[in-house]
């Protein structure tokens, strides 16, 4: 199910993520980083498309917004991405989700 936001709200975009070793969930100490691409791209995120958001388990947020938002995006679909130092990785993953602004 797609994810929608409205241009001019400005909300948290939340996306499950659980870090585990073992099987056992950890905390990870460094905040997630979102990249938002046009659903059109192909490619992966390049440094300059990621974003700081922060954990509130068992998600990543980040806020989206004209009013305080970490960034503001245009009407659009896009490709939610996540990242995360997790240890010596840093898992990349594309959500199942696109995010729908309108």
């Amino acid at each position: 199910m797609a994810m929608k936001l409205a241009a001019s709200s400005t909300e948290y975009v939340r996306v499950t993520a659980v870090s585990k070793v073992a099987g056992v969930s950890i905390n990870v100490a460094s905040p997630p980083k979102f990249a938002f691409l046009p659903a059109s791209s192909t490619g992966n995120p390049e440094v300059g498309d990621w974003v700081t958001g922060e954990w509130a388990a068992p998600a990543a947020r980040i806020l989206i917004g004209p009013n305080g938002g970490t960034t503001t995006l245009e009407p659009g679909e896009y490709r939610v991405w996540l990242s995360w130092a997790a240890g010596s990785e840093n898992p990349v993953y594309l959500t199942g989700d696109p995010l729908i602004v309108y």
